[in-house]
């Protein structure tokens, strides 16, 4: 008589015992192991130093991980069996991270996944994970497939680090891919709702958040399949985080386009839409944080055309521009990121990419964070004022060159693009945080209140005073900001005097009148000169309120 079938392991359990295997597989632990050298090589997609490492290892536990699901290598099965023994290869199987060519020990396996450790920091401290997703162009050595699921990559680890970080209840991560976004929302969330149009990434983000549910505190995770907003139409959310398929795509060629990165619009269209439509799904007060391509069109700014989409979204907007590529660049870009670049087709999707912006007069894109924040209560009115009647306010200049900060009366919107070229790059969840707060301040308190306020200088600002050899008096003075954008602000004398004695025990009012005695100048002509610049200051956080 036959045994009966062996129960199947529910897959909390697969997963709880391949999570145990995977203890000391860590971001750490492989960098030690592969050295210097092969892990810089790696991070160039070169594969061969690596190769050579763990071939120098084929028993070490470790070795065999990276050498099967980093490297996309075959190793004999019994390897990869005791290098996971709580999983083992039967277990494997049943999560659909492996392919057996058979039943005998030595006969070889490969793994159908990309599994690796993860390791970043954002804004609650030091995340640690395991990160499941589709093997790349290293470890298979093709293009990629149309519906790849692609892992955590230098745009993940940046929204990762700029996206806010308050406790709050409900969080939507549009796009989620492998789920990398909703594990670091469920640090600070109730429930982490993440949609995609790949059936496919919704599976391999569940089987992402069960890896490492420990981390995450007691949030609930669920997915829904669906594009842009429309699987939480009528839904409101605290926080939405998004890496949408941002990238422009030629709608001329099928070749071109990938579902984790293409969304099926022409040109910058998607960014746009979710730019005026994400209010609709947000909480009074909440804030949507995505990344976005934009395009720079002949006789029209960049600023101008994302500024426009923020005029008609009617909330609060943030914008900071990383990178612009021209064209060319841009192609080529994105044609090496999907392996395209080594096929005999590549100068086709080349000429169609050049086409494609040529049609529509794009001399350049841009890449950068766009934050938004529905406004709540009064400033919800005047933002809806602002729709009908355009910008209320004035705008005064940033300390960095290229900025721009709206800064109005009380209850006006946010309105912010700058540019970051160069320097610390894309603002800090903390960063996010402060600038906001600023900006509330700012518009609560006119004039008036200003002057009865106490200040302190920031403890990254430094000042810089240079003179000419044997002058007596600077010819520059530079106020000089370490952390944030790192702005840099050339000071009058009498500005330099103000912010040097911002200590927090008395009021900027009090601080000008003794200025004006100092430099025998009338009190009123120094309140006009300053107080523009010291909200200035205070919107981009030299400055602080006590």
């Amino acid at each position: 008589m036959s045994e009966p079938p062996k129960p199947v392991e529910p897959l909390t359990e697969r997963v709880d015992r391949l999570r145990a295997d995977l203890e000391g597989f860590t971001v750490d632990a492989v960098d030690e192991l592969l050295g210097p050298v092969a892990h810089a090589a790696l991070g160039r997609e070169q594969a061969l130093p690596a190769r050579l490492v763990v071939q120098r290892l084929p028993d070490d536990p470790l070795a065999v991980l990276v050498a099967v699901f980093v490297l996309g290598l075959e190793v004999p099965g019994r390897r990869l069996a005791s290098a996971l023994p709580g999983t083992g290869l039967d277990g494997l199987r049943q999560l659909g991270l492996i392919n057996t060519a058979g039943p005998a020990p030595d006969d070889p396996v490969r793994a159908t996944v990309d599994l690796r450790p993860y390791a970043a920091v954002d804004a609650l401290g030091p995340a640690n994970w395991w990160m499941i997703s589709d093997p790349g162009e290293l470890a298979t050595g093709r293009s990629l497939a149309e519906d790849h699921v692609l892992g955590v990559g230098g745009a993940s680890l940046t929204l990762a680090r700029s996206t806010t970080r308050k406790p709050v209840r409900r969080v939507l991560d549009l796009g989620t891919g492998c789920g990398v976004q909703a594990l670091h929302a469920g640090r600070h969330a109730g429930s982490v709702l993440g949609t995609d149009t790949s059936a496919r990434a919704l599976r391999m983000a569940e089987l992402n958040w069960m890896l490492n549910r420990p981390t995450v505190k007691g949030a609930q995770f669920s997915t829904r399949k669906g594009s842009l907003l429309d699987p939480v139409a009528g839904e409101r959310f605290d926080l939405v985080v998004s890496n949408p398929p941002f990238v422009i795509t030629p709608r001329s060629l099928t070749g071109a386009a990938y579902e984790y990165r293409d969304g099926g619009l022409v040109g910058d269209e998607l960014v746009r839409r979710l730019v005026t439509s994400l209010g609709s799904v947000l909480h009074p007060g909440g804030i949507a944080q995505l990344l976005g391509n934009w395009e720079q069109r002949s006789g029209e700014g960049w600023a101008d055309r994302v500024g426009g989409w923020l005029d008609e979204s009617g909330l609060d907007g943030w914008v900071v521009q990383r990178e612009l590529q021209d064209p060319a660049e841009y192609a080529e870009t994105w044609i090496r990121d999907a392996g395209q670049h080594r096929n005999q087709d590549a100068d086709e999707l080349y000429a169609a990419w050049l086409a494609d912006f040529a049609s529509r007069g794009v001399v350049g894109v841009g890449f950068g964070l766009i934050t938004l924040r529905r406004p709540q209560g009064a400033a919800a009115a005047a933002a809806s004022s602002v729709r009908e009647r355009g910008p209320v306010g004035a705008a005064i200049g940033s300390a960095s060159a290229g900025a721009a900060a709206f800064v109005g009366p009380a209850g006006s919107r946010l309105r912010r693009l700058e540019e970051r070229r160069s320097g610390p790059g894309l603002p800090t969840g903390y960063e996010i945080i402060a600038g906001l707060a600023a900006h509330d301040w700012l518009t609560r308190n006119d004039d008036l209140a200003l002057l009865d306020t106490r200040l302190q200088v920031a403890g990254d600002v430094t000042e810089e005073r240079h003179h000419l050899p044997g002058a007596e008096d600077p010819t520059v003075i530079l106020l000089r900001q370490g952390g944030g954008a790192g702005r840099v602000l050339q000071s009058s004398t009498a500005l330099a005097g103000l912010v040097g004695a911002c200590s927090g025990d008395l009021t900027v009012g009090r601080l000008i009148g003794a200025l004006a005695v100092l430099l025998e100048r009338s009190e009123a002509e120094l309140r006009v000169e300053l107080l523009p610049v010291v909200r200035t200051l205070i919107a981009d956080g030299l400055l602080l309120t006590v």
